[in-house]
């Protein structure tokens, strides 16, 4: 890897090895199937990398692994943390569920809930911190709503709001979620008033971000 700060950064030999090292239990966690790919590769590098706003503060490596051609195969060792609404279920009046492995859990549920899983998605341990394991693509694509004429916003809200649908779908009983729902337009409402508050929640944090910026409040690279 070619160090690019402050996006990608080398680790010391220790940090390197440990995740190295950890890739021998990630193995048993992938399908009999999977283990002749990674079979022909061997660790070549490892790097630190940073990783988007959702997941800031989280520790997040890249795994160079080469075959005896030299073809390359990246992987992304990421720390998996617990559940952002677990805090809230006793509130909520539901048991937390017992984890064994937070890695282990976001996986599961990856599997669960997604169209098409990647291939090589598995869990492991490092230095006693749990980390989920998958094939590493920086292809991330986006839409920018403000270049979308009413009737493609509306295509687009269906679209994005059918895949939605269809993910909450395994995670329980689709049954139970259509019960919840009703038939009237009180969810509906409510989930659009919900979206317009946090859009101008967000709008407002923004601004005094950048306001503390400008002001010398707050440090910030730009151009990043």
């Amino acid at each position: 890897f070619v160090e690019t700060l402050p996006v990608l950064r080398r680790v010391p030999d220790a940090e390197a090895a440990a995740v190295a090292a950890s890739l021998e239990h990630y193995l048993t966690t992938l399908s009999e199937d999977r283990l002749p790919l990674l079979g022909r590769h061997a660790v070549h590098d490892v790097a630190f990398r940073v990783v988007g706003t959702g997941s800031v503060g989280t520790r997040s490596y890249v795994v160079l692994l080469l075959d005896h051609r030299g073809e390359p195969l990246v992987l992304q060792v990421k720390e998996a943390r617990a559940s952002v609404l677990l805090p809230h279920l006793v509130t909520a009046g539901f048991e937390a569920p017992p984890v064994d492995h937070e890695g282990r859990r976001v996986v599961v549920g990856q599997k669960r809930m997604q169209v098409v899983s990647d291939i090589l998605l598995g869990w492991t341990t490092v230095e006693g911190r749990p980390f989920q394991v998958r094939q590493f693509r920086n292809r991330k694509g986006s839409v920018d709503p403000a270049a979308l004429s009413a009737d493609q916003i509306d295509d687009y809200g269906r679209m994005t709001g059918a895949l939605l649908a269809r993910a909450h779908s395994h995670s329980a009983d689709p049954r139970l979620i259509s019960g919840y729902c009703g038939k009237n337009d009180e969810l509906d409402e409510a989930i659009a008033t919900f979206a317009v508050t946090y859009a101008d929640r967000t709008e407002a944090d923004h601004a005094e971000l950048v306001a503390g910026i400008r002001s010398g409040k707050v440090a910030a690279e730009t151009g990043v």
